[in-house]
């Protein structure tokens, strides 16, 4: 409450005041901060500044709402007028206007919440049983011949994915088994299109598949009859329901989860031009191997035609001429080389004989000295004083008497 003023009489506050307070309470009221609020949106405005404004209404009353830009562009799908939802938020008061509004951090279409509930709860359920084992999954065919599909027959989902698998790998037959995505009628409808294709077509992967939509949309595939059907499957199934943030229970029972139906066609076939380039690369690798075992056979055989041709007669005696002339022409060197070695020994002696001539030595200035009875005087001990003596020198001889002797000292010095 607020207080009087010191005379007794009630105080008097300003607009501003009273705003300010009732905001106060407002927001200090811990059921009024995380609060849900079902109605149906009316007076829907999206300005450029990213907020979203509108008004909460039923039968009897109404409130306004407002989503801030940053919760704003995390909402999923598009919020139109007319449509019944479940707000979360805090209520507060709009200060300028005087109005409380809710500010809205979450929001869902109407019915939601319980089967989000039932969702989580028949989750539980199915994965205790084992039917999301991860050790259940089965890989998918490389080369599929058959590929089966479960979806509507005039949904755009059938469409993108025959334009999708016509395009990537056009060697598959398609097979569609027509199915409700979306009603009452749509699991029974759903679990007898599975049944028909394992038992009749026996493909080789089967896609199931729908656009995206709503929790309560997308419920078909969360049908237990649906989940337990898809886990049965003889054929391995991809589920491409709804969007990349949708999730359903047969994506968790499926062999494999794709984000959309397109992305569900990618996954079960190949890509030809992957398929043609590998190829061609295959057809490189067996030339470039044909190329090494021809150049590896004709290695072995030129090898073999001269281990042959080493054993044939022919090669033997051309191998015995060839070393014949081998010896021949060792033969004819050594011959040289004794010739040219004689002759150098011949010469050798021839010098060293023409060197001990008398006459060779006669003509470098020596001479010969004879006595009377033609002995060679080589010392001064066969000489005499007055003795008469010969002397041979290069071009004659001279007779000479000994007129003086002298002995040399032992420093060699006369």
């Amino acid at each position: 409450m607020f207080p009087n003023d010191p005379a007794g009489q009630p105080a008097v506050y300003t607009v501003s005041d009273l705003t300010a307070y009732i905001r106060a309470v407002l927001e200090s009221n811990e059921n009024l901060i995380d609060i849900w609020v079902s109605g149906e949106i009316s007076n829907l405005s999206q300005p450029k500044s990213g907020h979203v404004y509108f008004t909460l209404k039923d039968i009897n009353a109404s409130l306004r709402c407002v989503i801030w830009r940053e919760q704003a562009w995390r909402l999923k799908g598009a919020l139109r007028d007319g449509m019944a939802v479940e707000a979360h938020g805090s209520i507060s008061v709009y200060e300028q206007g005087g109005q409380y509004q809710l500010y809205v951090d979450g929001l869902r279409a109407a019915g939601e919440g319980l089967l989000y509930q039932e969702f989580l709860r028949l989750k539980a359920a199915l994965e205790a049983e084992g039917l999301f084992d991860a050790a259940r999954k089965r890989p998918l065919p490389p080369l599929p011949s058959v590929i089966g599909i479960v979806t509507s027959p005039t949904g755009a989902a059938l469409q993108d994915m025959l334009n999708t698998l016509r395009a990537r790998y056009p060697l598959a037959r398609v097979v569609l088994a027509p199915a409700a995505v979306q009603g009452e009628d749509a699991p029974l409808q759903i679990v007898d299109a599975l049944r028909k294709l394992n038992d009749r077509i026996h493909p080789d992967v089967i896609i199931m598949a729908r656009g995206g939509g709503s929790l309560e949309d997308l419920w078909a595939f969360n049908d237990e009859r649906v989940v337990r059907a898809v886990a049965a499957s003889q054929a391995p199934v991809i589920s491409g329901v709804g969007h990349e943030t949708d999730f359903t229970l047969t994506d968790f029972a499926a062999d494999l989860r794709a984000p959309t139906p397109t992305g569900a066609a990618v996954l079960a076939a190949p890509d030809i031009a992957d398929l043609q380039a590998g190829l061609q690369g295959l057809a490189l690798q067996l030339q470039q191997g044909a190329r090494e075992r021809l150049a590896a056979f004709s290695l072995e055989l030129t090898t073999a035609a001269h281990r042959l041709e080493r054993q044939s007669p022919a090669w033997r005696v051309r191998q015995g001429r060839q070393h014949l002339d081998d010896l021949s022409q060792r033969l004819y060197l050594s011959a040289v080389h004794d010739l040219k070695s004689r002759k150098s020994h011949l010469a050798n002696l021839v010098e060293r004989l023409a060197n001990l001539d008398p006459v060779r030595v006669l003509r470098r200035g020596y001479a010969l000295i004879q006595d009377a009875k033609g002995a060679l005087i080589t010392t001064i001990k066969q000489v005499k004083l007055g003795q008469e003596i010969n002397v041979q020198i290069a071009d004659g001889s001279l007779d000479a008497q000994v007129q003086h002797i002298s002995e040399k000292d032992r420093k060699g010095t006369a």
